[in-house]
């Protein structure tokens, strides 16, 4: 489900505590809707401390955010995104999405442990919320399959 690079990720910024949550595509995929996607989409906490925590993370990562000139004032102001990387292994840390924010996020994740690492994704309930907001063909697409796969009456 998600290459090495996402792990190491995902790896380095629960070790150093950051508070995100998987959202995109690959929240998609936990829900039942698997579709391709260049990258890993990861929502973090837009706050001072988680900031630098996130900063911390990407450091032992090996993400080269000096050269970038990113800063912790950078990943605490919702609207951020820092890009790590190509497609198809490209990594989008987001400090907001659309529709709802970090703690409706947190509230609602769900936990999945790969690799011995337990991961946090967006619930469905929440990305839900977020794709009727972010309204892209893509996301409507993604709605619609969200909404068919939780009828009850489905095959």
């Amino acid at each position: 489900m998600l290459n090495q690079d996402f792990l190491d990720l995902l790896r380095a910024f629960t070790q150093a505590g950051v508070r995100f949550v998987v959202v995109g595509a690959h929240a998609l995929a936990v829900h039942g809707i698997p579709r391709a996607t260049g990258d890993l989409d990861v929502l973090v906490e837009p706050s001072t401390e988680n900031a630098n925590r996130v900063l911390d993370g990407l450091r032992v990562f090996g993400a080269p955010v000096e050269a970038h000139g990113l800063h912790p004032a950078d990943l605490s102001t919702p609207g951020t995104v820092y890009q790590v990387g190509l497609p198809p292994s490209r990594i989008d840390i987001l400090t907001s999405i659309d529709g709802i924010d970090f703690q409706r996020a947190w509230e609602s994740r769900t936990v999945v442990e790969i690799e011995g690492l337990g991961v946090p994704f967006l619930g469905r309930d929440a990305l839900l919320e977020n794709k009727r907001a972010a309204g892209r063909p893509k996301d409507l697409a993604d709605l619609s399959m969200l909404e068919i796969a939780e009828r009850p009456d489905r095959p």
